[in-house]
């Protein structure tokens, strides 16, 4: 099984270095020097890590035969996916893989559907859930416990209980303005 464990940012520097938006809770074990990383897009790997260390609180990593910014630059917005073991699963209760929550269906509460997860989105403060709607929408959702309060792998669905206004359509929102004027 594969999972993207980090996106490549800008260049850093003359020699080759680049930022990395790091999507792993163990980026010193998947990110370590020598670690082979497969790339999306394919044709920019594979690539392996020569070195790698923190620079004012960011990863930094230079990859064999990048020698310069412009061969970092060329590698900006590639993502890093690195093999699994499919046995694998994350070590908390409440933690889960980007790919076992894609294409959940989220419903409130009360079991109205809000649609279905197409994106996890990797924000420095939290996660945030990008939900297709029915009507071909998106809506964000914070991924925080107390408004995502039940991940089912099993139905394959999450549970939300949002803050008034951060589903609701626009009109509706509009409207119910509009009847309390």
């Amino acid at each position: 099984m594969q999972l993207v464990v980090a996106r490549i940012g800008r260049a850093h520097g003359i020699k080759g270095e680049v930022t990395v938006e790091v999507r792993t809770d163990e980026p010193e074990l998947r990110l370590a020097p020598g670690a082979v990383l497969a790339t999306d897009p394919a044709s920019a790997g594979p690539l392996t890590i020569e070195t790698g260390r923190v620079h004012s609180g960011r990863l930094l990593l230079r990859f064999e035969g990048v020698k310069d910014r412009t061969g970092a630059e060329a590698l900006r917005n590639t993502l890093l996916i690195a093999e699994i073991d499919p046995e694998e699963l994350p070590e908390g209760e409440d933690e889960y893989y980007d790919h076992q929550l894609i294409d959940l269906d989220v419903v409130t509460e009360d079991g109205t559907e809000v649609g279905r997860i197409t994106e996890i989105s990797h924000l420095p403060s939290q996660d945030l859930f990008i939900v297709e709607r029915p009507d071909g929408s998106e809506v964000m959702i914070p991924f925080v416990g107390e408004i995502v309060t039940e991940i089912d792998l099993e139905e394959q669905r999450a549970v939300v209980a949002p803050p008034p206004g951060l589903i609701d359509d626009q009109a509706e929102v509009a409207s119910s303005r509009d009847d309390s004027a």
